[in-house]
């Protein structure tokens, strides 16, 4: 799915969007539904977050008691661009007079053992944990010798204290991150973009039911995350605070939650043509499955394989359906060697046709109603599962 904001990102290297507090309430909140006690003695680790500024960092810190967390480390990737601002650490974000007790470095660790009313007022809020980070008292602030960066030596020491890493990774290095957390058998909530689905070293972990999607906002569509100030192609701007909305960003995890056990309600495929589509489903020339261009409409009683949208995803229930593969690229190569042909090269372009595309391609295409070849936007190929 195309996106300029994510694109732009990726080649300034400029990954600072900033998760908003509600998003990850909702979706940890999916988890605790499922399982009440799935943080209960668990080390959570933000590896991604400053504290100043992170709102992984302010909910897990908040519900450290609630949640019944051992132990919450959070490390800053690198110097940020609204570091010293009191988002995350006081509640609003007015910015500071640098603080005499924060080292003067580029990256920090934080390392939380333990929450409690410190200043006396009858409540505990994020001025408490701040006061505690100031006292050191059976809290740990303290430089970190490199510059944060999740593939040092430092950091994947403290990953492998850890149990569980939940935070928004780098867009740019998500590959790396991603591949990180599966090497040291980690469990994890992260945030990463939807065209991360059809990398190959990916796939085949979703395929295989090694990962899976959150339970939150996976459709692809737009998400809303604050951004630095200095940031300039921002959407919005509300209280003082710049906002810009992200097209496919997608919550990814290895944790259990129960809206993935939810089947797709389906229609057969005769009510599909009859009420929704008014035309039959096209075969693909080149692999034998069918062509479903949306999620909705796939047919509950066609035994056959069907290329359906990589948001299948987010619907996906592995109790109902089967992932054979992806309909592009190097895994289309292993469902068959059967590329594209000249004459539906030939076709595609005399039709107006746009891309490059040539013979031999490795990629889905069929015939539409009107006998135009067409290539569809990234299909995944799946069939039902027998009952």
């Amino acid at each position: 799915m195309a996106n300029n904001n994510l694109t732009n990102a990726k080649q300034a290297k400029n990954d600072e969007f900033y998760t908003q507090y509600g998003d990850i309430q909702k979706e940890i909140e999916a988890y605790l539904e499922y399982n009440p006690k799935v943080f209960r003695g668990k080390v959570v680790y933000c590896n991604c977050d400053d504290p100043f500024e992170s709102n992984f960092f302010r909910y897990f810190v908040l519900n450290f008691n609630k949640l019944g967390l051992k132990q919450l480390i959070t490390t800053s990737y690198k110097s940020s661009p609204v570091a010293n601002t009191q988002l995350g650490l006081f509640g609003d974000d007015k910015t500071l007079a640098k603080s005499k007790g924060r080292p003067k470095v580029t990256a920090n660790k934080f390392i939380i053992n333990e929450v409690h009313d410190i200043d006396g007022d009858g409540q505990f809020n994020l001025k408490d944990v701040a006061l505690q980070l100031k006292k050191n008292k059976n809290n740990e602030w303290a430089p970190l010798d490199g510059d944060g960066d999740f593939q040092s030596n430092e950091c994947i020491n403290l990953l492998k204290q850890s149990d569980i890493v939940i935070t928004n990774p780098p867009f740019s290095l998500f590959r790396e991150y991603l591949k990180q957390l599966v090497d040291y058998d980690k469990k994890f909530i992260i945030i990463g973009g939807m065209n991360a689905l059809k990398y190959a070293k990916i796939f085949p972990l979703m395929k295989n039911n090694k990962i899976w999607l959150g339970a939150g906002k996976n459709d692809g569509r737009n998400v809303w995350y604050q951004v630095p100030n200095s940031y300039k192609n921002f959407h919005k701007k509300e209280n003082g605070k710049k906002y810009a909305f992200v097209a496919g960003t997608i919550w990814f995890t290895n944790i259990d939650h129960g809206r993935r056990h939810q089947p797709l309600p389906l229609m057969t495929k005769a009510e599909v043509v009859k009420f929704v589509t008014k035309k039959p489903f096209q075969k693909y020339d080149n692999y034998n499955a069918i062509e479903v261009s949306k999620v909705k409409n796939i047919p509950s009683d066609y035994k056959g394989a069907m290329g359906v949208p990589i948001s299948f995803f987010s619907k996906y229930s592995p109790k109902q359906f089967e992932i054979i593969g992806l309909g592009q690229g190097n895994l289309y190569r292993e469902l068959t060697p059967k590329g594209l042909n000249k004459e539906f090269v030939d076709n595609y372009y005399q039709n107006g046709g746009t891309g490059s595309i040539s013979e031999n391609h490795p990629i889905l295409g069929y015939y539409n109603e009107d006998g135009k070849a067409t290539i569809p936007y990234m299909r995944i190929i799946i069939k039902h599962k027998k009952k």
